[in-house]
């Protein structure tokens, strides 16, 4: 199973690029949203990978981050959800947006994804509702970018698996706590998960937080979610 690619840019096509590692070409379907923040013909790229076999086809698809490439296998999980649906869900989205839009119940907007019909919009939200906690706290818990959440490396052209070491010698210092969205609502969840709430009270509370104060803090995510819990009356 290739699990992660890393090597030069040869070209960019309008759903997939070719990413040349060491003298071999790997062909990687990817969203639109992945598309546009690859960078140039010719640069440094690295991609978390998944990959897709039928009886006649073999297809590889690529996602900047392990968060991304977890909700395409889940909502390949649904039926009547194939490879180029799920991509296309991401491409409208991202894997924030779909995360959000699945924790709050919103079909609406799974289904401005091209080629998503109401009706699977639903079952989209309902099959996997209970597990976007889980993939959200991905966030605060390695599911960043494939190149660290950082720039693309100068030159890194090896083909590894996901969770492979990336540093070498001594033990690099505690990274401090990441105040992104992604990360925030993760440990909000987190946190609110330890005060008792279920998983689906916390995460419905979290995302509509979330979407009230965008750019917020742990800290404050938490009061607006906390707000949001507080028995009425």
């Amino acid at each position: 199973m290739i699990g992660r690619l890393a090597g030069r840019l040869d070209y960019r096509a309008s759903d997939h690029v070719l990413i040349d590692v060491g003298g071999v070409g790997y062909i990687v379907h990817v969203s639109d949203r992945t598309l546009a923040a690859l960078p140039g013909v010719g640069e440094a790229v690295a991609l978390y990978t998944e990959l897709y076999v039928r009886e006649d086809l073999m297809q590889l698809f690529g996602f900047t981050s392990l968060i991304e490439k977890e909700w395409h296998r889940l909502l390949m999980s649904v039926q009547g959800i194939g490879a180029k649906a799920s991509m296309a869900i991401l491409g409208a989205l991202g894997p924030d947006g779909v995360g959000r839009a699945i924790a709050m119940g919103d079909a609406t907007a799974v289904k401005a994804a091209p080629g998503v019909g109401p009706k699977i919009a639903q079952r989209v939200v309902n099959e996997l509702k209970d597990k976007a906690p889980a993939v959200m706290a991905m966030g605060a818990s390695g599911g960043g970018g494939a190149n660290g959440g950082g720039a693309f490396p100068a030159a890194d052209t090896a083909l590894i698996e996901p969770g492979a070491a990336t540093g070498i010698g001594a033990a690099a210092p505690p990274a401090p706590p990441r105040q992104g969205s992604a990360a925030a609502q993760a440990e909000a969840l987190s946190a609110l998960s330890n005060l008792g709430y279920s998983p689906g009270e916390a995460v419905q509370a979290v995302a509509e937080a979330a979407a009230a104060t965008p750019g917020a803090d742990t800290a404050a995510v938490i009061r607006a979610a906390l707000k949001l819990l507080a028995p009425k009356g």
